[in-house]
């Protein structure tokens, strides 16, 4: 998965966590041995997601740390050849916007 869709994941986690708190906080004053049940199970749910969001995030963090110390590496390792493949880039990326005027 890229970047940019767990992070969407992770925002659309922590929203339904949020929703899903809500509602139980709003249901508090229902009674009943069914609401009573599913209360529960929603309070249990929605601990169980938190745990597991937390988990993830600090997963995701880890790796992308170690993706960005192998990077420096490799920049440090191969300096001239960083530099060669940064200029070539920013060469394309010139000609792609002269050509669009």
């Amino acid at each position: 998965m890229n970047n940019v869709n767990t992070e969407k994941l992770v925002k659309d986690m922590r929203t339904v966590i949020v929703d899903a708190e809500d509602l139980i906080k709003a249901t508090t004053s229902q009674t009943g041995e069914r609401i009573e049940r599913v209360r529960a199970k929603a309070e249990d749910s929605v601990r169980v997601a938190r745990e597991r969001l937390q988990v993830f995030g600090e997963d995701l963090g880890t790796r992308a740390k170690e993706a960005a110390r192998e990077v420096d590496g490799q920049v440090h390792a191969h300096p001239w050849a960083t530099a060669g493949m940064a200029a070539g880039v920013g060469l394309l990326v010139g000609l792609l916007i002269g050509r669009n005027k």
